[in-house]
């Protein structure tokens, strides 16, 4: 698919009344490659829109009859992702404002260098490619990226979901690798939700929250009477997921024994229940998730090899949240959004010194703590931002103000204060932005993401002297 896109030839509209402008704009367009469809007035351009989408229109602005920017309205509504740029010899503030402000890319004045809206057009319809690469994602309203309710815009999460894609309509087996927290399950929702089973079940078992002696029940059912306790016969969760798709979270713990039953189940797609003589047969589709790494397992004798070839026919790895550390900003924004509406509060954002020290965290539970430092955080913020020494309570319980370890228990003494302790932090995170500003407060306030006034307040209140 992707390919696809790249090799296809950008389609451009030119609307203007003058043949002359329309003859010239084609004729050099079309030796720049592109094909080119002229429209002499508004109704035809919209006419043409309507039988076929257009990658780029550029539209003369004062045409008689219906208007550039009436053009332009009526272009967004039928096809929102065409990229659309105004030309016009009657430049003025207000009519390039409103057609901005209706969706345009840009606005160019008559008489204009070739060279000059040659690199305008490019630069639109690179901006039209991009974003079409992402026409199965869905946008939140800070223009957060969400695939499936996977969330991020890093070249690493990009090609996860390139690989969900190209993966989802296929039978084959899938392994999720990546740490705990980075979401491993999403994943496998997302590979299920676009695959051809997609109306069919999806069923989840946890290789590492079961005994061993009420696992293999649970995979694989069981006859009245095959243990104590067995007083009905049950399904497993293969027949409960048959046609649909089995997660098998944290695959690596499973014990010795099950994986050779599991190993069965998989390869001849047929299973006998805990004390049943009766071939069950399935057809279910295996995505397991490790946060081990299973070749080493496979070499210490822990995990079978013949069992990991047949999970891992393709290997989807996550990359843990400090690898993809500019989608925190975003991850972060979208919990603020989630946790802000749950508990009933007015939180709207997150400083951007606040964000400024999420980005500098490790993250070692990835993007579930992050999940968590910004719940406590809103659980925790009193004011309609949430500032650094908010996620001092949760984060900093454990980490310093530059990320050096603090032993917690050890300042739960007898004289131990805890505004004086987050008192400190604040003054340190403070002094921080004034050395970052450069001694600029009100540069210093906007990292802080506080007013000016409450700065001025608060560096009288901690001696911290300097700045302008």
């Amino acid at each position: 698919m992707k390919d696809k896109r790249e090799t296809k030839v950008p389609r451009i509209l030119v609307v203007d009344d003058e043949p002359s402008m329309r003859s010239f704009l084609e004729i050099m367009l079309t030796k720049e490659g592109y094909a080119v469809d002229t429209a002499g007035d508004g109704d035809d351009a919209v006419s043409r829109a309507q039988k076929q989408p257009y990658d780029l229109v550029i539209s003369d602005i004062k045409m008689p009859g219906m208007s550039g920017t009436g053009v332009l309205k009526k272009i967004k509504e039928i096809h929102p992702e065409t990229v659309v740029i105004m030309i016009t010899a009657f430049a003025s503030t207000e009519s390039a404002v409103e057609a901005m402000r209706e969706g345009a890319y840009d606005y160019i004045t008559k008489p204009f260098k070739v060279d000059e809206i040659k690199v305008i057009i490019s630069n639109a319809l690179e901006k039209g490619r991009v974003e079409s690469e992402h026409t199965e994602l869905r946008r939140g309203q800070d223009g957060d990226v969400i695939f499936e309710n996977i969330i991020g815009t890093s070249p690493q999460i990009l090609k996860v979901f390139d690989l969900i894609g190209r993966v989802a309509r296929t039978k084959t087996n899938v392994l999720i690798t990546g740490e705990s927290g980075t979401g491993k399950e999403l994943v496998a929702r997302a590979i299920h939700n676009k695959s051809l089973r997609h109306d069919r079940p999806f069923v989840i078992i946890n290789c590492a929250g079961i005994p061993e002696n009420l696992l293999e029940s649970d995979l694989f059912g069981h006859v009245k009477g095959a243990f104590t306790g067995a007083v009905a016969q049950k399904e497993g969760l293969f027949e409960v997921a048959n046609t649909g798709t089995l997660f098998l979270d944290e695959v690596g713990e499973l014990t010795p024994s099950i994986q050779v039953k599991l190993l069965r189940a998989i390869q001849e797609r047929t299973f006998k229940r805990v004390g049943g003589t009766e071939d069950i047969s399935v057809d279910v589709r295996i995505i397991a998730a490790t946060n081990k790494e299973l070749e080493r397992e496979v070499m210490s004798g822990k995990f079978r090899e013949d069992l990991f070839y047949r999970l891992n026919v393709i290997e989807i790895k996550l990359p843990p949240l400090r690898e993809r550390k500019e989608d925190i900003p975003i991850l972060a924004q979208h919990f603020l959004e989630k946790y802000s509406k749950e508990q009933g509060k007015e939180i709207k954002k997150i400083s951007s010194y606040a964000v400024e020290v999420l980005k500098d965290y490790s993250f070692p539970g990835n993007i579930r703590e992050l999940e968590n430092i910004i719940e406590r955080s809103v659980a925790l913020e009193t004011s309609n931002i949430v500032l650094p020494e908010s996620l001092a309570l949760s984060m900093y319980k454990e980490y310093g103000v530059r990320g050096e370890r603090v032993e917690t228990k050890n300042l739960m003494t007898s004289g131990f204060s805890l505004d004086e302790h987050l008192a400190k932090i604040e003054a340190e995170f403070i002094r921080e932005a004034l050395l970052k500003a450069g001694g600029r407060k009100k540069e210093a306030a906007r990292l802080l993401g506080m007013s000016y006034w409450i700065l001025l307040r608060k560096i009288e209140k901690y001696g911290l002297e300097g700045g302008k």
